[in-house]
């Protein structure tokens, strides 16, 4: 499949990247039919969804499957008057149906939004509102239907809400009869073009309302370089990435780079996360693949690997959040493993990664890849030379570049702001090497400007990271008459720890910080937490600790 989509597959050298991978992307692609189906007439048989749970119930999926279920999926949708343009939104969890729902709505060019299963009515309320939402397709669990069934009176868009069981409540469609009931799909004579928009996702950003992030239906094939390149995989892989499937992680590790390269995408149906389960998981299903956030690799690593018979696995990734380089050192040690970080935006595809053929350097995010033309830039303007912090921006060109999103849907004014003289603007902060490899600070706003410094939150995070009393960190920037800003780490200790929260402690931690990294970062101040303010998709929010601060200070 994948030799129809690049003109070269195969490359020796990051510099043979560069030069050669290009995507040949069709007129009026559609996932649905192109890849899955596609995959369906050519090799029903291949394995395609491992799906798992913590019951220990288990079924394989073929990509014969898969058609046959989108199939019915897409046929029941349309019953319900779901078509063209219309949005659906999903809160699946890791439940099987996702994957029939979404490559359904591609099938009819509708459009999805992947929702977590976190939501409460008044999420809910805001986004069917904010997107004008058509149809809501809701898990049976009953927390998930009552927030559902309590945001409709505020939702004069929505027109079904379908359950897919085992809980259907009063109002709701049942999905499983609705595509026992099925007549035979037809395709629609006219689906999509490459520029309608195909996935939506509302971006849980750690200031202001969610942000909806549209993507066209060509966006599928940007998850090239994701799946098969950065995530190495084939048509042997057996590949997990850890994501709820409300999250754009899911799309990017369970779902299209993974089926474009023929992979068997592995998924994991939990309640609780247990770092003990997932290496059960990876033990007992021979797992060659894993993606993680660098916290679940903590977590596993103090998990006593050395009890789980892992020796399937042979790749892992990263990505979610920056890399601390002691838990890269500690997994390589145990395992063997390196692990290949990656970076991108629910904006964006994978835009910077370790390769294959790249030698990763601990802490780093990796190198720019052939799809994105990448630079850092100052506050003036200028291009940042190396060791100098620039905000990671992307060169348009002033063309439409394949991965890169379509706009803020509904929000031209923003879309303006963020696309700025045909640079797309990140607003993460980043230092390059002399070999190319770049270095997250932290978010634009993050920056600590202490003593004529500029500090990123996350190199001080790294070293408190590393004290055995930390189980989770912020750093911010509080006001400082002399300094400007100061440096300030809010803590959430370990269990061992939390007894002994004292003035002692805090010294220790400071005394710890001025030994790994250099000792101007250190913060100054500690507070010390039951837990960390986050968004609904578990990003730290610092602008509320920064709030609370200034509150402090007045």
């Amino acid at each position: 499949m994948l030799e129809k989509y690049v003109k070269q597959v195969a490359f020796t050298s990051h510099d043979d990247f560069m030069r050669n991978f290009r995507v040949n992307v069709p007129e009026n692609f559609n996932f649905g039919y192109d890849i899955v189906d596609e995959w369906a007439a050519i090799e029903p048989e291949r394995k395609a969804l491992l799906w798992t749970d913590d019951n220990g119930n288990m079924r394989q999926y073929t990509f014969a499957d898969i058609k046959e279920y989108s199939d019915k999926t897409a046929s029941y949708f349309a019953s319900l008057g779901i078509g063209k343009g219309d949005m659906v939104m999903l809160i699946l969890k890791r439940n099987v149906e996702f994957w029939f729902s979404i490559i359904a709505l591609h099938k009819l060019g509708a459009v999805t939004i992947p929702a977590t299963h976190l939501l409460t009515e008044n999420d809910i309320v805001y986004r069917t509102n904010a997107a004008s939402i058509k149809m809501i397709v809701a898990c049976g669990d009953e927390p998930v239907l009552e927030h559902v069934k309590g945001a409709l009176a505020l939702s004069p868009s929505v027109q079904h809400v379908v359950s897919t069981g085992p809980i259907v409540p009063d109002g709701f469609d049942d999905y499983q009869a609705g595509i026992k009931n099925a007549k035979p799909f037809v395709r629609p004579a006219f689906v999509n073009t490459n520029d309608d928009i195909s996935l939506m996702y509302f971006t849980s950003g750690t200031t202001g309302e969610p942000k909806m992030v549209a993507h066209d239906f060509t966006y599928p094939l940007a998850h090239i370089v994701t799946g098969c390149y950065w995530h190495n995989l084939n048509k042997e892989s057996l590949h997990l990435t850890l994501a709820d499937t409300g999250w754009g992680k899911a799309v990017w590790g369970k779902l299209y780079g993974q089926w474009i390269a023929g992979a068997n995408v592995f998924v994991y149906h939990y309640d609780r996360f247990h770092a003990e389960d997932v290496l059960k998981m990876i033990e007992k299903y021979k797992i060659t693949s894993f993606c993680a956030p660098p916290t679940v690799f903590r977590y596993m690593l103090r998990s006593n690997i050395a009890c789980y018979d892992i020796s399937s696995l042979k790749y892992c990734t990263i990505a979610g959040e920056a890399l601390n380089p002691a838990v890269y050192e500690e997994w390589y040690r145990l395992t063997g493993i390196k692990m290949m970080e990656g970076f991108g935006q629910t904006e964006t595809t994978l835009t910077i990664a370790t390769y294959p053929w790249i030698e990763p350097k601990p802490g780093s995010m990796g190198v720019v890849g052939p799809q994105y033309d990448i630079t850092l830039m100052k506050p003036d303007g200028t291009i940042a030379k190396a060791g100098e912090q620039g905000e990671i921006v992307i060169n348009t060109h002033g063309k439409k570049v394949l991965g890169l999103f379509k706009c803020y849907y509904r929000n031209e004014a923003l879309t303006k702001e963020t696309i700025v003289d045909n640079y797309y603007h990140t607003g993460d902060i980043a230092t390059c090497d002399e070999d190319g490899y770049f270095w997250f600070v932290g978010r634009k706003d993050d920056v600590i400007k202490s003593s004529g410094y500029r500090i990123g939150p996350f190199e001080v995070e790294s070293a408190l990271m590393t004290h055995p009393a930390v189980l989770e960190c912020a750093v911010t920037g509080v006001p400082d008459e002399i300094r400007g800003q100061a440096v300030k780490a809010t803590i959430v200790l370990t269990n061992e720890y939390k007894a002994k929260a004292d003035d002692t402690l805090v010294k220790e931690i400071q005394e710890y910080v001025k030994t790994v990294t250099a000792p101007y970062k250190y913060p100054r101040i500690i507070e010390f937490v039951d837990e960390l303010p986050k968004t609904i998709s578990g990003k730290v929010k610092r602008v509320e600790i920064r709030n609370k601060d200034m509150q402090n200070v007045k």
